[in-house]
């Protein structure tokens, strides 16, 4: 399973953690996705938003 919104494309970021004596390791910031039950192409579907596209609402919801 991706760790990527299915609505913006939104996936990890990759950078480094910088120890006050300059030593660096890899880090990743995954977005915070949700499962979201949603109308898409007249079908009921899951989708995995993350929650800025979820306060966007630019989708409609299925009950």
């Amino acid at each position: 399973m991706s760790r990527v919104c299915d609505k913006c494309g939104k996936g990890k970021q990759v950078g480094y953690n910088v120890s006050h004596a300059n030593n660096k390791t890899k880090k990743q910031w995954l977005p915070n996705l949700q499962t979201v039950n949603i109308f898409e192409n007249g079908k009921k579907q899951k989708a995995r938003l993350c929650t800025k596209c979820i306060k966007k609402g630019n989708f409609q919801k299925a009950v």
